[in-house]
């Protein structure tokens, strides 16, 4: 697990610590303990927010330092963070514990939900965050809990609990992936719930991803289609003849994404111009900006600058 900003990159280490390493480079800032194989980390506000599966406990650290500035106990499994202005959200993973509310920057409870509660990894959209379980999804205000929208869909969320089932399109729509094959549009100003793509193939058990004014939609077998975001048309499919890992990243006009064994440019119009092999087995792509990708391999992170020749 780990995490990006536009200075540094946090990741979870050797079972047991907390590494932040500086984004030029790759040497470390600081390299700290911190519990066994988190659930989440989150980054806001210069802080670093950790939940690691034990101890029981949120830390906050100094992004810049990794120094520690509060920790709270926590119920046994608690899952799921998101932080909202200054409000930190935890819990709501499998429906083990209620969620809970603090305040990012002394750790002070806010607020705590009476029972337990089932949700989804929750988003941040729409002025509060936004949580799913099943046939329901539903907006709630950070700061206390108030329910501030809600959509009924017409066919369940995926049931992942560790990865994302909503992509944030616009400020006003959000879309919801639900389904072996669906991808539902939910409307803050309106409270309609479309159905925007049903696919023709089973998709990964994730969410869609939006890049580069594109829905980009990784098939169970195969690669990525990609689809209007207003319509919901198909557009074009990327199929290079084996599965496509998670992750689309924008480069020189294009894109580039990656099996697990080759880096491929794309076009703008997604036809396939470029292959390039790549020595360590690719698990996934994340985008760094800046015409940066990161490469998650088998316990390695690699940093790879996308020019206008070919990735490497």
């Amino acid at each position: 697990m780990f995490l990006a900003t536009e200075e540094c990159v946090v990741v979870h280490e050797r079972r047991t610590r907390l590494v932040c390493l500086d984004r030029e480079d790759g040497s470390v800032r600081w390299d700290v303990p911190m519990g066994t194989w988190p659930r989440d980390l989150v980054v806001a506000d210069g802080r670093c927010l950790v939940l690691p599966q034990s101890p029981d406990q949120l830390v906050c650290l100094d992004l810049r330092t990794g120094a520690e500035l509060w920790h709270i106990d926590l119920p046994r499994f608690s899952g799921h963070v998101v932080a909202v202005g200054d409000t930190v959200l935890v819990g709501g993973w499998r429906g083990y514990t209620p969620l809970a509310a603090f305040d990012l920057w002394d750790g002070r409870p806010l607020w705590q939900t009476p029972a337990s509660v089932r949700a989804a990894l929750p988003l941040t959209w729409g002025g509060g965050v936004l949580l799913g379980h099943g046939s329901d999804a539903w907006l709630m205000d950070p700061r206390d809990g108030g329910e501030m929208a809600r959509w009924q869909l017409p066919e369940p969320l995926i049931g992942d609990e560790l990865r994302p089932v909503f992509t944030p399109v616009s400020p006003d729509r959000c879309l919801a992936r639900c389904g072996p094959r669906s991808l539902m549009a939910l409307d803050l100003s309106s409270g309609a719930v479309d159905e925007l793509v049903r696919h023709d193939v089973d998709l990964v058990g994730q969410a869609a991803e939006f890049v580069g004014g594109y829905v980009w939609l990784r098939e169970l077998r195969a690669g990525y289609s990609a689809v209007d975001p207003d319509a919901g048309s198909a557009l074009w499919r990327v199929d290079v003849g084996q599965p496509l890992v998670s992750g689309v990243v924008r480069a020189d006009g294009g894109f580039v994404v990656a099996s697990e064994g080759a880096l491929f440019r794309l076009r703008p119009d997604g036809q396939v111009v470029e292959r390039a092999p790549h020595a360590q087995r690719i698990s996934a792509l994340r985008d760094l900006g800046a015409g940066e990708v990161i490469a998650t391999t088998r316990g390695t992170l690699k940093a790879l600058a996308l020019d206008s020749r070919r990735p490497r």
